[in-house]
């Protein structure tokens, strides 16, 4: 693409503005060596730094165990989040209970740490519906819509401010989602609001082919913040110090009004998902620098420099997820057929009376025509 420049415009009294004017630089604690500065690192204690590295581990299991599982027939397309991990349990640390996170689906540790139950997780990506209502009871979300959610978050953060409610509701999205309408609605009218809301871009370089430089001329998806008159910043997605940071900071920002479009730099090691093969549009080459930036191993690297890894049982932690994981497809698999009057019940919050009586008519044709069971076809649960 074309160097943004305005060599060779006439000299007018007032200059053109270019992106080179606002050079966005990234928020950094750990570097790719693992080298940090001590003066830099947030103040938590030893079982918070551990913390963070057990729900890194979480986070890294249940991809490999949703692929498995994937790859046997027993679990729909899904997306894997390896390489994401540092992006993903650092946002996720610094949110509080009350808050609202609307999910592209990557984001499983962040919305363990809310209380959505694993099971339910996988539910969901069963295609059982049902999963949903359970992840709203803990304020949370799964958006498959590329960016067609971000608009809710907005709506969202308005009702938070009209209740004065002391709570921030973030989206976690794709650099693809950042190309759709809805993005530029929701942030611009998020700032008109001064909605309590965290637009969280975790940019993984790849909107499922499209590379991000392919996407658009911007240097950076942070400085967008300024044209909607709202709060940017740029972070290392693969620092699980300076994304908990950065995202604490954001969510004290988000509290007085001031919304914030969040850009965390990571990259997405595998397929788009299971269903994607990423082999077809991007060389072995771009992806190996990333594998050296492995943000686990960054992490576990910080840990013994600060004399905290005599504080890790990582067999133990990986053993403990694992038996976590059988559970939850146990419970999964567990999981009774769905009611027919589920078609009905969930519609509007009070069931108006025409839908009453077609549910009623249903019911009855239920009971005096056996025959019909026999052609009702149940969503199965795999």
């Amino acid at each position: 693409m074309t160097k943004n420049t305005s060599e060779g415009a006439d000299e007018l009294d007032a200059p053109w503005i270019t992106q080179d004017d606002l050079p966005v630089t990234k928020y950094q604690i750990i570097d790719e060596n693992g080298e940090y500065d001590s003066e830099d690192v947030p103040d938590l204690d030893t079982r918070e730094f551990v913390d963070l590295y057990r729900w890194m581990l979480v986070e890294k299991r249940y991809a490999e165990r949703m692929i498995n599982l994937q790859r046997r027939g027993e679990m729909g397309t899904v997306g894997s989040s390896r390489g994401h991990e540092a992006s993903i349990v650092g946002s996720g640390y610094a949110l509080k209970d009350e808050d609202y996170l609307l999910a592209m689906g990557r984001e499983t540790s962040a919305m363990l740490m809310k209380g959505v139950s694993l099971r339910d997780i996988l539910l969901f990506w069963r295609g059982i519906d049902d999963a949903q209502k359970y992840l709203a009871q803990r304020n949370c979300m799964i958006g498959i819509s590329v960016g067609g959610y971000l608009p809710v978050v907005t709506g969202i953060g308005w009702g938070m401010n009209i209740t004065d409610t002391d709570a921030v509701v973030t989206a976690h999205f794709g650099d693809g989602a950042t190309s759709t309408g809805a993005f530029h609605e929701a942030v611009n009218f998020a700032g008109v609001l001064d909605a309590p809301t965290i637009f969280y871009c975790q940019n993984n370089q790849w909107a499922i082919s499209t590379p991000f430089e392919k996407q658009t001329n911007a240097n950076s998806i942070a400085q967008r913040a300024v044209g909607y008159g709202v709060h940017g910043i740029r972070v290392d997605g693969n620092d699980v110090l300076a994304t908990y940071h950065a995202m604490s900071e954001a969510r004290e920002l988000a509290r007085q009004g001031n919304p914030v479009v969040f850009e965390g730099l990571t990259y997405r090691r595998e397929g788009h998902s299971t269903s994607d093969d990423p082999t077809q549009y991007r060389d072995r080459d771009e992806v190996e620098p990333w594998l050296d930036r492995d943000p686990i191993e960054r992490y576990e690297t910080f840990l013994k420099s600060e004399g905290l890894w005599d504080e890790v049982d990582k067999e133990a932690m990986v053993a403990e997820v694992d038996e976590e994981f059988d559970a939850a497809i146990e419970a999964a698999n567990d999981y009774g057929p769905r009611d027919i009057d589920e078609m009905f019940k969930y519609l509007y919050e009070e069931m108006p009376p025409a839908l009453e009586e077609q549910l009623a008519e249903l019911e009855r044709s239920l009971r005096e025509l056996d025959e019909l069971e026999e052609y009702i076809v149940r969503r199965p649960k795999g």
